[in-house]
């Protein structure tokens, strides 16, 4: 049996590598390659794709959400994340939006192609070290609207532009980022911002 699968990344490059590597293998078939997460569903819905191999960033959409919503809109079709960014906190949030797999883009085709069969057999493959990493390094302590206003935090914005996008009050968005500082254990809002996202929180 062929197991038909979607490739997501917004390198073109990459993308075209990964197709060729599992192009080779005897059981596996790419039916479809996207540039960005917002393509995802339609194009698996489209090709009756049965595993989604997702880079995290990605324009538009990322693969953690497009996991999601993969789930929610195509509950039968697995995914596996393939990221450059090895960091604990993306490995917890992929597998809690449904992700089956998570996996760093310098693993072996072998290891990848082997994956992608575990994954649409039903069984969950996350990268071994970054498993430990994750295990150990807790949960996100941050909750949803502090990761908002961290993520608008990180060019370096004032507090009243923040304020403004997310249609809350300045005081709010203090309040918010003063816990986020606390938690991440820096001293401002841009080293906070910059601290969650390397930990994968954001």
């Amino acid at each position: 049996m062929t197991i038909r699968v979607l490739l997501a990344d917004d390198q073109a490059l990459v993308r075209g590598a990964l197709a060729a590597l599992l192009g080779m293998e005897p059981d596996i078939e790419v039916v479809a390659e996207v540039g960005s997460g917002d393509e995802v569903v339609a194009a698996a819905r489209r090709t009756d794709a049965q595993v989604c191999v997702l880079d995290i960033e990605m324009p538009g959409m990322d693969g953690i959400a497009a996991a999601g919503e993969l789930g929610r809109e195509l509950p039968g079709v697995r995914s596996v994340i393939v990221t450059t960014f090895g960091r604990p906190g993306y490995v917890r949030r992929a597998l809690d939006a449904g992700a089956s797999g998570f996996l760093v883009k310098d693993t072996p085709a072998t290891e990848l192609a082997e994956a992608v069969r575990r994954v649409h057999s039903g069984l969950r493959v996350v990268d071994p070290a970054l498993a430990t990493e994750s295990l150990f390094g807790g949960e996100n302590p941050l909750t949803e609207r502090e990761r908002d206003v961290l993520r608008a935090a990180l060019d370096g914005s004032p507090v009243a532009t923040i304020a403004t996008l997310l249609h809350l009050s300045p005081g709010t968005v203090r309040n918010y980022l003063s816990s986020a500082i606390g938690k991440t254990a820096t001293s401002t809002r841009v080293e906070a911002a910059r601290a969650a996202q390397q930990r994968g929180w954001l």
